[in-house]
């Protein structure tokens, strides 16, 4: 039992320490655009809960939602737009980061409003290969869900959440200046963090299923065991019993 609960408290744990530190949950944010302050459409999702559902498309339009990764942990780097250097280069980072990452267990999306076709020239152009870049602009539905839309502008506010491999969101940070970078070494730390801890639960698991497993063996072979005495005791008795028979004869 006590292994069952180490995993659940160590992600416990990781969503205590990694709480956003911009924004309160559920709450409708703002945020700087151009030196202005500007509201966003929505509000937030909790940490330590279900994180939203949502579909957004890739480059064919080909629609993508987030319970197609269940099983695994995953980063959502959202973007205003990828024609611009920030957004870039945030990208950049991103896909150079997760090959560092165990590709069964972790992977990332970049997504934003920008159409498809535009983020198809810029992965090309930009070498992007590793995370997968999503549009937003069909359904807007990550936007509304996540309250992240810029309202009167129809972007997306800078922000990265982490999912765990169960589905519930473990961390958020919202970019308070939508020109500035997002702290790229507390969302990495947050990630490595998160997923080891999944890793340890599976690991958990695992073990005792084995454990169960070897339990479950060990009282079949007692019980094979048993009914070999069983039998042994049976043919005894049946031998005696016949020479029994014959001795009175």
């Amino acid at each position: 039992m006590l292994k069952k609960l180490l995993p659940l408290a160590l992600l416990a744990t990781i969503t205590s320490v990694y709480a956003a530190d911009n924004q309160p949950d559920h709450a409708k944010a703002k945020v700087l655009l151009a030196d202005a302050e500007v509201a966003l459409s929505g509000n937030l999702p909790s940490k330590g809960e279900a994180a939203p559902a949502f579909r957004v498309v890739d480059s064919n339009f080909t629609p993508i939602a987030l319970s197609d990764f269940k099983g695994k942990t995953v980063l959502i780097s959202a973007v205003p737009s990828l024609d611009t250097g920030v957004c870039a280069l945030q990208t950049k980072r991103f896909n150079d980061e997760v090959a560092k990452f165990d590709s069964r267990k972790v992977v990332m999306l970049t997504i934003s409003t920008d159409l498809p076709f535009a983020q198809k020239r810029f992965c090309k152009a930009e070498g992007v290969e590793n995370i997968l870049v999503l549009s937003d602009a069909v359904w807007r539905e990550f936007a509304e869900q996540y309250g992240l839309l810029i309202e009167d502008r129809g972007l997306l506010a800078r922000s990265i959440f982490i999912v765990d491999a169960e589905g519930v969101l473990q961390y958020s940070q919202l970019v308070s200046d939508v020109s500035k970078h997002p702290d790229y070494e507390l969302a990495l730390k947050a990630l490595t963090d998160i997923s080891a801890a999944e890793s340890v639960q599976v690991s958990s698991e695992h073990a005792q299923a084995s454990s169960e497993s070897t339990q479950a063996s060990s009282e079949s072979t007692q019980a094979s065991s048993d009914n070999r005495q069983v039998n042994s005791e049976r043919t005894e008795n049946t031998e005696n019993s016949t020479s029994a028979d014959k001795s009175g004869s």
